[in-house]
């Protein structure tokens, strides 16, 4: 396949995808969503291809998502416009989820957002030891596109992250709470996420497709998806629902950046007064 955003190469029987727009942190725009959807698409079908690694190119594996709330055509709402944006979002990391194959998230630099998400819903996350982490999305007013992390490091974590709108986790916090599963020196990041591919790649690949399936299955059963769109719905009701807070944070935000409107919302806090 032939990709603006991404890079994708077979080494029989590793699959690699690594992000690649570094002068943007390897956000995720909407062409990146779409070769991404590709490129697991052609993974998925490639009888020869057993396992997927996900990495990105630069200083960071991804900033997270850079979806576009101003442009939109004349026939549309601005509600359904951030509806589709978010949905767009929301689907790529759940076909990440969804994937068949065995999936490894090689992760370094920042990992921030729903970038964390997509980490996260990988099978296995290696984590460079100058990874950082963050959720910062309550700082900004917005939402979470996919509410995974209860289900992956439970609810006390994901809680004291997702409400501080934490933004700078490190390595091995992260591998304390299992957001990752193992963190290694950055220099040895692709080396281990390919030996632990490999490794599972001389497995029954049958096998290991269906044991991959009945475990995703239980957290199913137990009503994860369900939970992941009721969940997205909230956060569209986040990102669509205007106050008088929101919208003197979002002009200071778009007249002198994000570091004079964070400090606006500090200066609110009966704190600031002490």
């Amino acid at each position: 396949m032939t990709a603006t955003t991404i890079e994708f190469e077979k080494h029989y029987p590793v699959a690699e995808i690594r992000l690649n727009r570094p002068d943007k942190l390897n956000a995720v725009n909407a062409t990146m969503n779409q070769e991404l959807c590709a490129a697991f698409e052609d993974a998925e079908n490639d009888d020869e291809v057993r396992v997927i690694i996900l990495s990105g190119n630069g200083r960071a594996f991804s900033a997270g998502f850079d979806l576009n709330f101003s442009e939109r055509d004349s026939e549309t709402s601005e509600n359904d416009h951030v509806r589709r944006e978010l949905e767009r979002a929301f689907d790529l990391i759940m076909h990440i989820w969804d994937c068949p194959k065995p999936t490894i998230a090689a992760v370094h630099g920042y990992c921030l957002g729903s970038s964390m998400e997509i980490s996260a819903v990988c099978d296995i996350t290696v984590a460079a030891d100058d990874c950082r982490f963050g959720a910062p999305e309550v700082r900004f007013g917005s939402g979470i596109v996919c509410m995974i992390l209860p289900w992956v490091i439970g609810t006390k974590n994901a809680k004291e992250i997702l409400l501080e709108g934490s933004k700078d986790i490190d390595a091995t916090r992260a591998e304390a709470i299992g957001l990752v599963n193992r963190v290694v020196a950055a220099s040895d990041l692709i080396a281990e996420a390919r030996a632990q591919a490999n490794e599972i790649a001389l497995n029954d690949p049958l096998a290991v497709r269906l044991t991959k399936k009945a475990i995703n299955q239980s957290l199913e059963t137990a009503g994860m998806r369900d939970a992941l769109r009721a969940a997205l719905e909230t956060d569209i009701e986040i990102e669509t629902t205007d106050t008088p807070e929101s919208r003197e944070f979002n002009e200071i935000l778009a007249s002198h950046g994000a570091r004079a409107a964070l400090a606006w919302r500090a200066a609110l806090s009966p704190d600031a007064e002490k």
